[in-house]
């Protein structure tokens, strides 16, 4: 592939860092948008006074209490842009903030919700977990999904309870204003384990793609030895929690067991995928034996199913790289993420390497956002 080829399409003015390009007006379908609650009161009202009163009394009790240090680096509080913030609250919590910033300047056709921090998700006491996760999805729709259409959902489940899960999937399944059901990577178990199929099997139910977002609170270290000293090794790691996640989805059959089930991996980078599956067809050739309920290569499950958000995108020296990773994945399975309002923001019309044709461009931007996603 040529390095000459310019990017296809213009940045377009309005989004402030193309003056003087001709405007653009492809439509994005952006795979990964942060909200914020302004603060924990706004659950307030969608969680019975029981659950609220044991988060005010006792708060949030997760696995990763031995972990010391904050998640983020300080450089950038609650890891996001210094331009997000609004006036009130945190970044992502100001719909209008959100709609000026990013969804007009950037012509987001449909931005799909992915709610972070105290969601419910991760929480030891399962009942607040449940609760709390209802409420997240009842101020999701409040908030931004039913004011903006351009807005959808993200589905927070109580993931380490599967019928709950499942449940609470049933609740809000067949709501349009939800895109996708959301899951944290770093779990109890792997992913693939018959504990979470309950999960797997409402989703696809309901023509849902699960998307398997970085972070989590599994009460493991993010290491195979420990914890790291580091936040660029706690940053990389999250590529090999991602590996974990792709790895027992297809070693344990959940995409035999659930042949339309679509999964996408969000934030964990993509680079990885091609080695991951030359290393999983090796075995199985020789280790078949011991998973007969698989019927085709590893590879070929993960070229049907999994799906890959583009940021944070590997920035090799020589881009031929990532552009033989994006051709090896296909073109079909990319799919655009901004993760407004994080301070490591993508932006649709910059983030790709040169060589990228104007058709591949609109496909990972627009098209195939709208054959994953349940998008109207």
């Amino acid at each position: 592939m040529p390095l000459d080829v310019p990017m296809g399409p213009a940045v377009s003015p309005a989004n402030g860092k193309g003056a003087g390009a001709v405007p653009n007006r492809l439509a994005v379908i952006d795979g990964d948008i942060h909200p914020a609650v302004r603060s924990m009161s706004d659950l307030k009202p969608y969680l019975a006074k029981q659950w609220w009163d044991v988060y005010e009394t006792y708060g949030a009790r997760r696995k990763h209490g031995s972990s010391n240090g904050e998640p983020y680096p300080k450089a950038a509080p609650l890891a996001c842009r210094r331009d997000a913030w609004p006036e009130d609250g945190r970044p992502g919590s100001s719909l209008s903030l959100m709609q000026t910033q990013h969804l007009d300047a950037y012509n987001i056709e449909a931005g799909i919700l992915g709610p972070l921090g105290n969601t419910g998700q991760g929480e030891m006491n399962l009942e607040l977990s449940v609760a709390m996760c209802s409420a997240t999805n009842d101020w999701q729709r409040d908030t931004f999904t039913r004011p903006e259409k351009r807005l959808k959902g993200g589905l927070v489940v109580p993931y380490e309870d599967g019928p709950a899960s499942a449940k609470e999937i049933e609740r809000c399944g067949a709501d349009p204003d939800f895109g996708q059901v959301f899951i944290l990577t770093r779990s109890a178990e792997p992913l693939g384990n018959r504990r979470y199929w309950p999960i797997y099997e409402a989703a696809e139910r309901y023509n849902l793609p699960i998307g398997f977002h970085v972070f989590g609170t599994s009460g493991h270290p993010v290491s195979g030895a420990g914890w790291p000293s580091y936040y660029i090794e706690e940053g990389a790691g999250h590529s090999t929690s991602c590996q974990t996640v792709v790895t027992s989805l297809v070693i344990e059959g959940v995409f035999e067991r659930f042949p339309k089930l679509k999964v996408v991996m969000i934030e964990g980078g993509f680079a990885w995928a091609p080695a991951l599956a030359f290393r999983l067809d090796k075995l199985f050739e020789r280790m078949r034996g011991e998973v007969p309920h698989l019927k085709r290569r590893p590879s070929e499950y993960i070229r049907d199913h999994v799906y890959f958000t583009t940021q944070p995108m590997e920035e090799p020296d020589d881009r031929r790289h990532v552009l033989d990773v994006m051709e090896w994945i296909g073109w079909d399975k990319l799919l655009f993420a901004s993760d407004y309002p994080h301070w490591d923001f993508d932006d649709p019309f910059r983030a790709f390497p040169a060589g990228v044709t104007p058709e591949q461009h609109r496909r990972i931007c627009t098209e195939n956002g709208k054959s994953v996603f349940r998008i109207n």
